[in-house]
């Protein structure tokens, strides 16, 4: 069935920064703002909470800094983000207490949703916002990224925050209404997709090139952001978001294309294993080892065909079916050099590869997350 935004119990809205931001020199789009502020509150008084997800803080302090090139360096990207992150704050605080509502910041990291421990921690700050009534906004910490300074405009992000927090629906406000076959601007006779009941490879293909201007993530990161949250009993969204009001509208039957959540249900740990964004390595299995996961088993040394990567006794590892298809991904027991020389070995026969005996399996079934059949 359809999902409809009246049913949410929880709600994370992912916002681009070409919606928060416009103008010349880039200022917040205030109106638009007060718009979805109202939208927000009619929400929350039907019950729904809702958590938001908000680019643009890199976009509203470029000119200020006389950043008007079209590529930054990456100590540009954070000097901006110190000071953007102000104005984004202060432009959302401004937009909720016209509404009676309390706004909350909150910055994440990518390690932020990978390490297990800060996970939990991030999950329980959100929780307790929620509890009390606020509306977190959140955003990544590109201040202090060292690495890529996105998660994938946000896409991902709000991806990953909604299976957090078990979130019923998930929906990414953009410049299109939704998934066509190909891109309309160039193909007149693309079609309109308005439910996609499972990801396969073909919707996957459908996904573009990154769009001009400040945006920077496009369908592409949209399609990961949907494996995300589906897999995680999350329905996802891709709606209009540049008209005024664009929650009211989606509520009201505006079109739009939504994923419907997967049907099998997980534990918390193994949405989050699942769920993560950098695997560390991967390891490929032989079609009798695949056999086994499917059964419900753990993964053995002897049915490991190939490991690569550098990952340590703990960190989420890929494993590979023997075409090199991704059929999940697990928390790994051994260090990268040690997996590689009992890759093939029988379990008793791990001691005398490493000169130490270890766990029977290279990943347990308890800390492995199978990706749903495609």
């Amino acid at each position: 069935m359809t999902p409809r935004l009246a049913d949410a119990r929880l709600l994370v809205v992912k916002i681009g920064s070409a919606l928060v931001v416009g103008g010349a020199p880039a200022t917040p789009r205030q109106a638009w703002l007060a718009s979805i502020a109202a939208d927000i509150a009619a929400l929350r008084r039907a019950g729904t909470h809702l958590i938001i997800v908000s680019s643009g803080a890199i976009a509203l302090a470029r000119n200020a800094l006389g950043l008007t090139g079209p590529r930054l360096t990456l100590a540009e990207k954070q000097a901006a983000a110190a000071i953007g992150q102000i104005r984004l704050a202060q432009a959302w605080t401004e937009a909720l207490a016209a509404q009676n509502l309390t706004a909350a910041q909150l910055l994440l990291t990518l390690e932020d949703t990978e390490h297990r421990r800060r996970y939990l921690n991030a999950r329980e700050t959100l929780q307790t916002l929620l509890r009390l009534g606020a509306i977190p906004v959140i955003n990544e910490n590109d201040s202090i990224a060292t690495t890529e300074i996105r998660f994938g405009d946000n896409d991902r992000l709000a991806a990953r925050v909604a299976a957090m927090l078990g979130a019923d629906q998930l929906v990414l406000l953009s410049d299109i209404d939704g998934l066509y076959t190909a891109d309309p601007k160039r193909d007149p006779t693309a079609r309109h997709l308005p439910e996609v009941p499972v990801l396969t490879p073909e919707i996957d293909a459908m996904g573009g090139d990154p769009p001009p201007g400040y945006s920077s993530g496009g369908m592409r990161t949209k399609l990961a952001a949907a494996r995300i949250a589906t897999q995680a009993g999350c329905a996802m969204a891709i709606a209009m978001g540049r008209p005024q009001n664009p929650l009211a509208a989606l509520r009201d039957g505006a079109r739009c294309t939504w994923f419907l959540p997967g049907t099998d249900s997980r534990t918390a740990r193994k949405a989050w294993i699942l769920g993560s964004l950098a695997p560390r390595g991967s390891v490929t299995v032989d079609a009798g080892a695949l056999t086994a996961l499917r059964a419900g088993r753990s993964l053995l040394p002897a049915g490991i065909t190939q490991v690569s990567g550098q990952f340590s006794r703990g960190d989420t590892i890929a494993v590979l079916a023997p075409d090199g298809t991704e059929i999940g991904r697990g928390l790994a027991a051994y260090d990268a050099p040690d997996a590689t020389r009992i890759a093939g070995c029988r379990s008793d026969a791990i001691e005398a590869a490493i000169g130490w005996r270890g766990p029977d399996e290279l990943i347990h079934r308890d800390d492995l997350a199978l990706t749903q059949a495609r």
